[in-house]
């Protein structure tokens, strides 16, 4: 497999010139397609609790928004950003009953989390993507933290953005958002500071 990335290098080509062998492109070309993701599923290599089959899609799977939002104190003044900072310290836990809403002004953040748990093996990572149908809106997913480190096994917190320009409102149970899933060349796990997380 390794041959076959740095022959492409060297020969300044494409992956499926430098190595002929179907199979070894297939180790290169790493996203899982659907039948992929069952499959990845049925090994016990991905686990999503919980899951419907509908939600699997051509190449990643659709998460939906719960119910536990963090949404920021309205307060003036200068927020630290360092090694320590908490966001605990600047945000409100508000959780909604089924068929409420929350509501998002323009150029606001919040702090969401999915319902589905994900657990992924130490050869598998992923990344978080928001869906085009909202994204139309305005409504992103995610900041800059998109990617989930191979070995997780925890909800997935959405930082939440309306970057249009009218007042958006949320609903959990909404399929907000998609997982793709990406083999890795090696394994590791995450063991980080949310490791468990299971609110945002």
């Amino acid at each position: 497999m390794k041959t076959c990335y740095y022959s492409a290098l060297a020969l300044n080509c494409n992956i499926s010139e430098a190595c002929g062998d179907l199979e070894q492109r297939e180790l290169i070309m790493s996203i899982l397609v659907g039948e992929e993701i069952r499959a990845a599923i049925k090994r016990g290599e991905i686990a999503i609790d919980p899951l419907d089959e509908s939600q699997i899609g051509p190449g990643s799977v659709d998460l939906t928004l719960g119910n536990d939002f963090r949404v920021f104190r309205k307060q003036d003044g200068i927020c630290h950003v360092h090694n320590e900072s908490d966001f605990a310290d600047v945000t409100d836990l508000v959780s909604l009953a089924e068929g409420e809403y929350i509501t998002i002004a323009p150029c606001e953040m919040i702090l969401g989390i999915t319902r589905e748990r994900i657990t992924l093996a130490e050869s598998m990572a992923g990344w978080l993507e928001g869906r085009s149908r909202f994204a139309r809106f305005g409504l992103a997913v995610h900041v800059t933290a998109g990617f989930m480190q191979p070995g997780i096994s925890n909800h997935q917190v959405l930082e939440i953005v309306n970057l249009g320009h009218r007042p958006l409102a949320l609903y959990p149970g909404t399929q907000i958002c998609q997982f793709v899933f990406d083999r890795c060349i090696g394994v590791a796990r995450y063991q980080g500071r949310f490791v468990d997380q299971w609110k945002p």
